[in-house]
């Protein structure tokens, strides 16, 4: 059996920080992966539905340009989205990132892990013993949920949707959260039909109900259609395409559908149960340092603190210090999330909604605009906000700041914005939210 100090299992970005950090200071590391060292963000998810988000968006600021500047002809055209895709993923492979590792002194293996007891892991029949401990950062997988019929059809996930060679003639999007939203506007501006299907009363519906309205405004101006509070009972394939008949007894017709529900942690081919934790749970639990147990952290979408990329690299970051013996402690008050529809969607903190401001319009393309604070009223203080608004992600990252500063109301009414910029909408907020 060989000996390394650290065995980091699972190489998403969350695991690539806590390997690549310890490495970097000089800890043996053993780096095991059964896919893509990157995981789920630079293959399926971040990188390249930005790179389709983007060339969907130039799209529209094209068309803009006949109520602006004159005229313009626009011709979609899906093969060089599916090109740069295959660029920027080097066609699903991660020999860089692979070398990049084993260049800071990493081992890497490719392949199944299980922990088999206390620090001490397995991959395919090869064990492996860690004098540190064991990293856990295995991520998450599309979450499919029992349609009937579903698993007769060929149905898409974000996977399948990121690996598209053309664009489909038409397209049922079970789920309208972020994924679903981001890639259902993308082929809607190829010349996809577009319907949505969504279980709650609203889109995006862990966000503020005001958003929700604004972005069915804008799938409607799109020519989306949005089915809310129904779901998908059972799906079937016809001569063209499938059929979806909906819980209210309402079929929907298209050449795809994708499923966009969520995402799932498959705790059970871990071997939780080796080291006292529970392998059905949804989740593993880890307190402010990242630790799961003795000798033992989680980082990422396992410990159900939120999937997002930025999320995964901040526990890294941590579970890292710890195991080098720093001190640093993960506080949540102020996580930033980020839908980029046109336009986009960004909160940050609680969503429990004290006062808003919406409807300011900064012309074509901004049509639609909210801006909702959320005050706790006896320390004075933002405590949770939400923009949809052009360039919503950047104006986040300032009321972020806010809300993990613990910064005054009335401190954040006396700056100066400046004018004309989606930023200025906050002040009108604040203003509403002193009186």
């Amino acid at each position: 059996m060989s000996e390394h100090d650290v065995i980091v299992i699972g190489m998403g970005v969350g695991g690539e920080e806590v390997a690549g950090t310890l490495a970097e200071a000089g800890i043996d590391v053993l780096a095991i992966e059964r896919k893509f060292v990157g995981g789920e963000c630079p293959y399926w998810g971040c990188i390249p539905s930005k790179i389709m988000v983007r060339a969907a968006d130039s799209l529209a600021e094209a068309a803009r340009v006949m109520g602006l500047a004159g005229d313009a002809q626009i011709s979609p055209e899906w093969t060089p989205v599916a090109r740069r895709v295959r660029e920027a993923t080097a066609d699903w492979n991660d020999e860089v990132a692979v070398e990049r590792h084993e260049a800071k002194g990493e081992t890497f293996i490719r392949g199944s892990a299980r922990v088999v007891a206390p620090r001490i892991v397995e991959v395919d029949g090869r064990r492996f013993s860690a004098r540190r401990g064991v990293v856990l950062a295995t991520g998450t997988e599309p979450a499919v949920p029992p349609i009937e019929g579903l698993d007769k059809v060929d149905f898409w996930t974000n996977r399948d949707a990121i690996e598209a060679k053309e664009a489909p003639a038409s397209i049922v999007i079970i789920g309208a959260g972020p994924i679903g939203l981001e890639l259902g506007q993308v082929f809607r501006r190829f010349g996809s039909e577009v319907a949505f299907v969504e279980l709650f009363e609203h889109a995006l519906a862990y966000d503020e109900p005001e958003i929700g309205a604004a972005v069915r405004d804008v799938l409607t101006d799109e020519g989306i259609d949005l089915h809310t509070g129904v779901s998908a009972q059972r799906v079937r394939a016809q001569d063209e395409g499938l059929e979806i008949e909906l819980s209210n007894g309402h079929k929907l017709s298209a050449e795809r559908v994708l499923v966009a529900t969520g995402r799932k942690a498959n705790l059970s081919e871990l071997g939780l149960e080796a080291v006292g934790l529970d392998p059905d749970s949804r989740a593993i639990e880890v307190d402010g340092h990242m630790r799961a147990g003795d000798g033992l952290w989680a980082v990422g979408d396992i410990t159900g603190e939120g999937q997002f990329t930025h999320v995964a690299v901040y526990q890294g970051r941590i579970a890292a210090a710890d195991i080098l013996g720093k001190q640093a402690a993960a506080d949540y008050r102020a996580v930033p999330r980020v839908t980029f529809m046109d336009a986009e969607v960004a909160a940050v903190g609680l969503t429990e909604t004290k006062t808003s401001a919406r409807g300011w319009i900064h012309g074509p393309g901004a049509e639609h605009g909210v801006i909702k604070l959320v005050a706790d009223a006896d320390r004075k203080i933002l405590v949770g906000a939400s923009v949809m608004a052009p360039g919503a992600g950047d104006v986040i990252g300032f009321l972020g700041l806010a809300v993990a500063e613990r910064v005054p109301i009335a401190r954040l009414r006396g700056l100066i914005y400046p004018y004309p910029t989606f930023v200025r909408g906050v002040e009108d907020a604040l203003r509403q939210l002193e009186s």
